[in-house]
């Protein structure tokens, strides 16, 4: 029997991705994966200028968002997706942040980063909707996350819904005037209503955001400080993962079999297409915590 504050929690409980449908694709292996991105394992869109290689990219995606959240030399900042814990080893790194809380639903994840050894670094294997904080933050990064968090067949009304629980946890959790900076994959000129397996094929259980979705969640809330739309980049940073995995490629059938391999050159290359074609883009948004919040 369920009884009725458990029935309230799982009532409060937003509708994406389970545990085990992030860990169906975070968990293929961490020599895998390290075969095809950068030296920094960062699996996300990177920030392009010219005459970059992948990892330079990266490092200044990295950079730019804790500009944007104003969390370097920050007292305690959460990284909600914080992957093999690029953006981790940066804050504690390169911009002296005192404690850097990482969460993640990939337990390979979370022992890869365990076994690097970041200081003032806090992994924890757990989602968003269980973090309770100690203390507050002073600011908050979420790259390449947001795209979980809403489950595919849910209705627009009941995405903008779990959306904006993600935010009043964000907003209960900062300082006031604190910064969120966000970084998701959204859905433009394409029809996320129609039959497909696009999406949900490799990333199970999963839904984009359409950046409307974004805006509407997070209303009240927080004040949007800056936007960018790089769906360019992320082109250019899957061609060069694709690029990367072929070059590779004996080795990744070792690991992951002729299958595997096939199937994530296929997911590489399907979504540059998409980007390219405008069927998708790439949102980076900063956010400002609104000190007295109004009702959406």
């Amino acid at each position: 029997m369920i009884d009725e504050k458990q029935a309230e929690a799982q009532a409060e409980r937003v509708r994406g991705a389970s545990a085990e449908a992030i860990q169906n694709h975070y968990d293929v292996g961490n020599d895998f994966y390290r075969l095809w991105l950068d030296r920094t394992g960062t699996y996300s869109c990177a920030l392009w200028e010219a005459g970059d290689d992948l990892e330079t990219a990266q490092l200044r995606k990295l950079d730019f968002h804790i500009y944007q959240a104003r969390a370097s030399q920050a007292a305690r900042v959460l990284d909600i997706g914080c992957g093999w814990g690029s953006m981790l080893g940066r804050l504690s790194g390169e911009h002296a942040v005192q404690q850097s809380v990482g969460l993640t639903l990939s337990q390979e994840q979370a022992d890869w980063v365990v076994a690097l050894g970041l200081p003032h670094v806090d992994v924890r294997l757990e989602s968003w909707q269980d973090h309770q904080p100690s203390a507050p933050y002073h600011a908050i990064v979420s790259i390449g996350a947001f795209e979980h968090f809403a489950r595919l067949g849910t209705s627009e009304e009941e995405k903008i819904a779990d959306y904006r629980k993600f935010f009043e946890r964000c907003h209960t959790w900062l300082k006031p005037s604190a910064c969120v900076s966000l970084q998701t994959i959204t859905y433009e000129n394409f029809d996320e209503r129609k039959p497909n397996s696009f999406v949900a094929d490799i990333f199970p259980e999963s839904d984009l955001p359409r950046l409307a979705q974004i805006m509407k969640a997070s209303q009240g809330l927080f004040e949007v400080v800056a936007l960018r739309q790089d769906g360019a980049h992320y082109e250019k940073t899957l061609n060069c993962w694709l690029f990367n995995l072929k070059e590779r490629r004996s080795e990744a059938l070792a690991l992951v079999g002729d299958a595997g391999v096939r199937r994530y050159e296929k997911y590489l290359g399907m979504f540059s297409v998409a980007f390219h074609v405008g069927a998708m883009n790439l949102a980076r948004i900063s956010l400002r915590r609104i000190n007295a919040p109004v009702k959406a």
